[in-house]
């Protein structure tokens, strides 16, 4: 995802094989552990699109997606595909691989240990919280502009502004759904904890979407957030790039201050 920290140095598209066979019970164990845990967690509090989208994981092998069955069902329905990397990208890849409708997914999974909290992204944060609403044509389309600002913003020198409309919409957004705030972000779709505190909790401050205030909002990667922005309804999203001049803004937010954490 979007960091300065690259994990090892590789040429081209960083992608790797996915091995399946090489997955050992445990790790398969771990993600049948935590998709159902976060399915039942999720019950009142994910956007209903998000469980629409959710049959493209219900595979015929138990534990990881084989990478391969996984493509054949999302192709077919939006002409994306879930590729396999080592871990964390650079920024320029990541975007690149979004602009060409590839979703990068870390080929690891955490431990047993690990299961509420893991720091780098791992095959479920990236196939359970971002791949079932890839499956949604809408969404899909989002995604793959989001790619092409992504690499736009590199241009311009913004890659931050960008990184923060990621961030608290496609990371940790939430919608208004049947008079309720829902959630439609992969972070919190895949974080335990988090997909209650976001909603629950009275520390957290919470604002309608506003994409000046968002591209002016720092966040943190290592803690919960301070910050969720909601849409009214999850049919803007793939809105918030349409008709917008990014580069324009970008500009014309460098004579203001960030909003503070």
């Amino acid at each position: 995802m979007l960091t300065e920290t690259i994990i090892e140095t590789r040429a081209g598209d960083w992608i790797v094989p996915q091995n399946w066979a090489r997955f050992t019970s445990e790790e398969h164990r771990v993600w049948d552990v935590l998709f159902a845990r976060q399915q039942a967690a999720l019950r009142g509090r994910a956007v209903v699109e998000f469980f629409q989208g959710l049959d493209v994981l219900h595979l015929s092998k138990p534990g990881i997606p084989d990478f391969d069955e996984l493509n054949e069902r999302l192709f077919a329905r939006t002409g994306w595909e879930v590729v396999s990397v080592p871990g964390l990208v650079p920024d320029e890849v990541f975007f690149a691989h979004l602009s060409r409708r590839r979703f990068p997914a870390g080929n690891f999974i955490r431990g047993t240990d690990s299961l509420d909290y893991i720091e780098q992204p791992d095959v479920f944060h990236d196939v359970f919280g971002h791949v079932p609403l890839l499956a949604l044509p809408a969404v899909a389309d989002f995604m793959q502009a989001m790619g092409e600002a992504g690499l736009a913003a590199m241009e311009a020198g913004a890659l931050h502004r960008l990184a923060r409309l990621y961030w608290y919409s496609v990371e940790f957004g939430l919608a208004r759904e049947a008079g309720a705030t829902r959630i439609y972000g992969a972070g919190l779709l895949s974080s335990f904890g988090e997909s209650r505190f976001a909603l629950e909790s009275e520390t957290p401050r919470r604002a309608r979407f506003d994409l000046g205030r968002v591209l002016r909002t720092p966040y943190r990667s290592d803690a919960f957030q301070r910050d969720y922005f909601i849409l009214d309804r999850l049919d803007d999203l793939p809105r918030l790039l349409d008709a917008v001049d990014l580069a324009a803004l970008y500009r014309e937010l460098e004579a203001l201050p960030d909003l503070s954490l």
